[in-house]
């Protein structure tokens, strides 16, 4: 028997060729009960898509690029997983690659995808050189996620309401009756975003903001914490720019004797998976990133379809995940 046809996909479903892509492609111009029928006639025929013909016909790779700022940062892995899913259910394969380490190779962050002719490229956190998306844009669409810096004609942006997640976790703390609270900044827009909700609820509350310099990493969080934790009047709690950063407070705070949360809460951001291991816990804010990555997805469809148009700017909601790392301030404060 011949394999089915996306003719006869149609016939099944008692729709045009033309309305089966769109279903394929997982376009948003479907009404709901035409899906069904496509999706319904799909799995009676068991039809796949000829992959190598389809990319002929369309002139497409049928491959989307994704750069990422550093692959070692956990919170990606949820970002992509949400992109993929969405992008996998439209035929569309990832190529992925290290920015961090074509940065340090001195090479085009997206030469080698012009070079192998994707269908499109999603940029996940902060890249210098946002400038050359403008341009690159023009020759391919190009969606952001996870960052905020990349604001050019025709690239759509997906990204995390960092500033209110910032307030949120900063409230939580104050709420349990901090008000020595320090905060492990980070670079960047984001790290900006994050540093500016912390300093707003912070003075809403009538209590004054302390801010360590520091990055995204592990080694960054460790350090500020030894630096914030040595001088004369320490902090009670700690709000860290990202879960990784939290991660080197709670190592420098156990290498100090102090118990967390007992003597000195941990705050965080990302929700990351190593956020939620048994043995850490770790109270921090959930930027839905899962959910960041399928509407990353969804705008690069829907640059497929309507290439032309301004870029958009999207921004998930936060949530407050409150788990083990945070409690009220010791009796009298730490002194030091």
């Amino acid at each position: 028997m011949r394999p089915p046809t996306i003719r006869d996909v149609a016939e099944r479903a008692g729709v045009s060729k033309s309305l089966v892509s769109l279903v394929l492609r997982d376009s948003g111009r479907v009404r709901p009960e035409k899906r069904d029928a496509v999706l319904r006639a799909v799995r009676e025929l068991g039809y796949r898509p000829n992959a190598a013909a389809r990319s002929l016909s369309e002139q497409r790779t049928r491959t989307v690029g994704v750069l990422l700022d550093d692959l070692r940062n956990p919170w990606f892995v949820e970002l992509l997983d949400g992109l993929n899913s969405l992008l996998h259910g439209a035929g569309l394969h990832m190529l992925l690659a290290d920015a961090r380490l074509n940065r340090r190779l001195g090479h085009d962050l997206a030469e080698p995808f012009v070079d192998l002719g994707v269908d499109g490229l999603v940029v996940v956190g902060t890249v210098p050189d946002a400038g050359a998306l403008g341009a690159l844009a023009r020759r391919m669409p190009v969606v952001v996620a996870g960052a905020h810096e990349h604001r050019a004609p025709g690239v759509d942006v997906v990204a995390g309401d960092d500033e209110r997640g910032a307030r949120l976790v900063t409230g939580h703390l104050l709420g349990l009756g901090h008000r020595r609270i320090a905060h492990l900044a980070g670079h960047g827009e984001v790290g900006a975003l994050r540093r500016r909700g912390f300093e707003a609820a912070m003075r809403a509350r009538g209590a004054e903001p302390l801010v360590e310099p520091g990055d995204l990493t592990e080694e960054g969080g460790y350090r500020g914490t030894v630096r914030l934790l040595g001088r004369g009047e320490r902090p009670t709690a700690l709000f860290c720019v990202n879960d990784m950063a939290a991660i080197g407070a709670l190592s420098a705070a156990a290498e100090l004797g102090l118990r967390v949360p007992g003597d000195l809460s941990v705050a965080g951001y990302d929700n990351t998976g190593v956020s939620r291991l048994r043995h850490l816990w770790l109270t921090t804010v959930d930027a839905a990133p899962h959910e960041m990555g399928r509407r990353a997805a969804r705008r690069l469809l829907d640059r497929f379809e309507r290439p032309d148009g301004e870029g958009l700017v999207h921004l998930t909601v936060p949530a407050l995940r409150v788990r083990g790392t945070t409690g009220p301030p010791p009796a009298g404060g730490l002194t030091g």
